[in-house]
């Protein structure tokens, strides 16, 4: 595997995907376990002395071993525990691959994260739009006294003259 190539976010998915994996095994360990304890001819009391059961004694202990394991589901167990190992060694290198791989993100981008940038970006926004809003009051007070001077300009030529 390329972690050190691979962003944080498809090595997200990536252990998402073991994670699965992980659990479904460890679902399968718990299933085998299951059967194996629920095998009547494993809690069977009048089991043969050798501990075998329905094993033909031919004197080849691996047959005999083989159709015991068989019979309580113990090759299941073993692949499940096997599957269970490898999806969990899968997920701890992803897991250790994401430090890396955000030390790399941090030395190819600026060291500010994005969220940073963002802010950074919106403050300079809200900067140049209080200085906007502080240009227009400005003009808007001179219009408003603009117009006082105008009202009183006209208020001024309607009074009556007296003479």
């Amino acid at each position: 595997m390329e972690e050190t190539n691979k962003s944080t976010q498809e090595l997200a998915i990536e252990g998402q995907k073991y994670l699965e994996d992980t659990i479904e095994s460890a679902f399968q360990i718990l299933s085998s376990m299951n059967d194996e304890l629920c095998n009547p001819h494993f809690w069977s009391t009048a089991s043969p002395p050798n501990g075998h059961h329905h094993a033909p004694n031919n004197g080849d202990a691996t047959s005999s071993d083989t159709t015991h394991q068989s019979e309580t589901g113990g090759g299941a167990l073993d692949e499940a525990r096997i599957r269970h190992r490898s999806s969990v060694a899968a997920l701890r290198s992803v897991i250790n691959a994401i430090p890396n791989s955000r030390k790399a993100k941090a030395y190819d981008n600026d060291p500010m994260s994005t969220d940073e940038l963002d802010a950074e970006k919106l403050e300079e926004r809200a900067s140049e739009l209080r200085k906007e809003l502080e240009d227009k009051n400005k003009y808007l007070k001179l219009l408003i006294d603009q117009l006082r001077e105008l009202i009183t300009d006209i208020s001024t030529w309607q009074s009556p003259v007296a003479v």
